[in-house]
């Protein structure tokens, strides 16, 4: 009599079997493998610098629409417009959301970072803002008007106060303009450079300030104390997410925009900034 033809010997062998096919099973699956299920290539937890503030709730809502793609995500909070893209060129974070183009070409010239932009973020029209007169035409002469002194937002609001007629810049001056580009002052306004965190909170001891969108609102200003805005269209200063150079194809990356991107997000962006910022993507 053969092994094979003993029934109960032939039950046995199927079983051991099946249990071995079962514990290989298992072991795929402990390892992450399954041919029915692949795992998610955006598996990954990434920290991402952001800054305090309003955007805190937005990337909450960023988090939860990361976590639905197999992407976790750790926020890292600075408080200082400098912090965020030494961090990132550190590798300290994997990603920052922060800054407009502008601002990051100014960064890269001076410190050599090695980051660049992978997905839009918003706008936040920089504003003339003032506790003091109701619209440009009163302002006096001789007023102390407040400029943020970061080379690309001073241009910026430079640029605010000649879309206004407060003063004229040399023509051809670019985005980087300084004080030393105003070749006509009509007013003889003096302006007063201070860190853009410190001007919104100084617009009670000036006759006016330029002021970032995001700083307003931390300083307690509102549309209500804004007498100019620069233009919304072909706005060259749309904030985005940064990454090192070198990781802007990887997956994550792409999971990361989406999950910025979306309606989801834009609803919890709009009722956070109540419309001083607008999506921009």
């Amino acid at each position: 009599m053969t092994k094979t033809s003993n029934p109960r010997l032939a039950t046995l062998n199927l079983t051991r079997r099946a249990g071995l096919a079962a514990f290989a099973a298992s072991a795929l699956v402990l390892l992450g493998v399954s041919a029915s299920a692949p795992a998610l290539a955006a598996d990954k937890t990434i920290k991402v610098g952001i800054m305090s503030g309003e955007d805190e709730d937005v990337w909450r809502a960023v988090t939860t629409e990361a976590a639905k793609k197999g992407l976790t995500i750790e926020t890292v909070v600075f408080n200082d417009y400098t912090q965020p893209n030494e961090a990132l060129e550190r590798g300290e974070v994997d990603a920052n959301a922060f800054q407009h183009q502008p601002y990051l070409d100014n960064q890269i010239k001076t410190h050599g970072y090695h980051i660049v932009r992978v997905g839009y973020t918003g706008v936040w029209p920089i504003g003339l803002y003032t506790r003091k007169y109701k619209s440009v035409a009163e302002l006096p002469k001789g007023a102390v008007i407040g400029l943020p002194n970061d080379p690309s937002n001073e241009g910026r609001a430079l640029r605010v106060l000649q879309n206004e007629g407060v003063i004229k810049l040399k023509d051809g001056t670019g985005i980087l303009a300084t004080t030393a580009d105003i070749v006509e002052n009509p007013k003889n306004v003096e302006i007063k450079e201070l860190d853009a965190g410190i001007v919104g909170r100084s617009v009670d001891d000036l006759d006016a300030a330029v002021v970032n969108t995001d700083w307003a609102l931390k300083s307690g200003l509102s549309d209500k104390d804004r007498i100019a805005q620069e233009p919304v269209a072909d706005n060259p200063y749309r904030n985005f997410i940064a990454v090192k150079q070198g990781n802007e194809n990887q997956d994550w990356v792409k999971t990361l925009v989406a999950s910025y991107q979306n309606d989801a997000v834009k609803a919890v962006f709009d009722k956070v900034y109540k419309g001083t910022g607008i999506s921009a993507y």
